[in-house]
């Protein structure tokens, strides 16, 4: 049975699923919310007088920061969210994607009250790695229940909302660091980190109204519950027409089915075995993509990069940065609804990010420390966000989502996301040195 078109229904019909994909997005935005923060920390008096030094050479704050805290900081969330995914695949195996969010939001709450209540290194470090573990579960299990409820039609927009609340934390992030910087003692960086506890409390919040994932209920023989999950994410959409909302069950259920022939388990080894070996090493590309694009220079050390390149607002800078990602996401939303396919969006996205990287280097080689020269990094990154944000980072989880089978979703979005976490700890580094060299 082929897809009906009457089952690609009007946007405004399925409000219902887009509001509750939205809601479970927001997993997304803790994500955004604590790389904004940390990296505007190491620029801050009251977070360096804790973890930092004195540095009469460094203008303006008098204090600056080692590179192996300022690395480890950064390493540790790292190692955490490869942890986390990792650990992914078990969890999905035998317990829903809800319950994946109970969790993930507990750990999150342990994470930041250590975070804020420590005054050493050994405590901050667990405790970014014990948000990593949280962000691992979040960023996999909410990105894989959108692309798993969504209609088929309206996939690509509903699972790039993954951008828009990642832009959505880090301005809200930038924006408590900007109004908190001026403090200075501990508040500067407790009063920030205090208020993550918001994010996984609405968030837990939310997701009690939320439907299971059919999918995830299909999977595990569940089919009543599948079909009464379904009739809750469709809402009106096929209100006159029920044997539209049939058909697709009924294709979600022979999908699922045949998948299951094919294998009695989702081990890690079937990932790499006939056709899903090239489905896998296509999503693992993919993700990989957002570390190999040099993201993590401007998330891990943004704030404190343009203060040592001379910027004279950095942390306005920052949240300039952070407007200019959530516009690009709505503009990367839009332009993938209307009249551009995924791979010239990716292409366009890492295109562009490379051009705006090449003229950070070249205005800091030819003229460093100067006013033009911060004026000129700033413009890069600005620009560098809007396109790798709205083109190449919102549009790479549909993609990674619908390339790999339904059975092995979680396994595959899980371990991709961990390698790509990996080669961020591989890079996070360098650029951390070369920034703290540079006064």
């Amino acid at each position: 049975m082929g897809h009906s078109k009457g089952r690609d229904t009007p946007t405004r019909d399925n409000w219902k699923c887009i509001l509750i994909c939205l809601a479970m997005s927001m997993a997304n935005c803790q994500y955004g919310y604590d790389t904004a923060t940390i990296a505007g920390f190491q620029a801050m008096v009251g977070f360096l007088e804790v973890y930092g030094y004195r540095d009469p050479t460094r203008k303006g704050i008098g204090w600056n920061i080692g590179t192996v805290p300022q690395q480890l900081i950064s390493s540790f969330l790292n190692v955490g969210t490869i942890i986390g995914v990792m650990l992914t695949a078990l969890w999905g195996r035998y317990y829903g994607r809800r319950p994946a969010i109970w969790l993930a939001s507990l750990i999150s709450f342990v994470a930041a009250g250590l975070q804020v209540g420590t005054t050493n290194l050994t405590g901050l470090y667990f405790g970014r790695i014990l948000i990593g573990v949280s962000n691992g579960f979040y960023i996999t299990f909410a990105n894989v229940y959108t692309a798993e409820v969504s209609p088929a039609h309206l996939r690509g927009g509903i699972v790039s909302f993954f951008g828009i609340w990642v832009s959505i934390g880090s301005i809200l992030g930038a924006v408590a660091n900007n109004f908190s910087k001026d403090l200075l003692n501990k508040h500067a960086y407790q009063i920030p980190l205090a208020s993550l506890y918001a994010i996984p409390t609405f968030l837990s919040l939310l997701v009690i109204f939320i439907p299971e994932s059919p999918r995830w209920l299909l999977v595990h023989g569940r089919v009543d519950d599948a079909r009464a999950a379904l009739v809750k994410l469709r809402g009106n959409s096929f209100k006159n027409h029920p044997e539209l909302f049939e058909e697709e069950f009924q294709e979600m259920k022979r999908g699922i089915e045949e998948e299951k022939e094919l294998s009695r388990g989702s081990s890690f080894g079937d990932m790499f075995r006939g056709t899903d070996l090239r489905r896998t090493l296509l999503c693992y590309g993919v993700i990989l993509s957002h570390s190999s694009s040099g993201i993590w220079l401007i998330i891990a050390y943004g704030t404190f990069f343009f203060q040592m390149a001379g910027v004279d607002h950095p942390f306005l800078a920052t949240v300039l940065k952070s407007v200019l990602g959530l516009t690009g996401v709505c503009v990367g939303i839009f332009a993938a609804q209307k009249f551009m396919g995924r791979r010239s969006m990716v292409l366009l996205g890492h295109g562009m990010a490379t051009l705006c990287m090449l003229g950070i280097g070249i205005a800091d080689t030819v003229a460093p420390h100067t006013t033009p020269t911060g004026k000129a990094i700033v413009a890069c990154a600005l620009l560098y966000y809007f396109f790798y944000n709205g083109f190449s980072g919102a549009i790479s989880w549909p993609i990674a989502s619908e390339l790999v089978s339904s059975r092995l979703r979680v396994l595959s979005i899980g371990t991709g996301t961990g390698v790509n976490y990996v080669f961020a700890c591989t890079k996070a580094p360098p650029a951390s040195d070369r920034i703290g060299i540079a006064r």
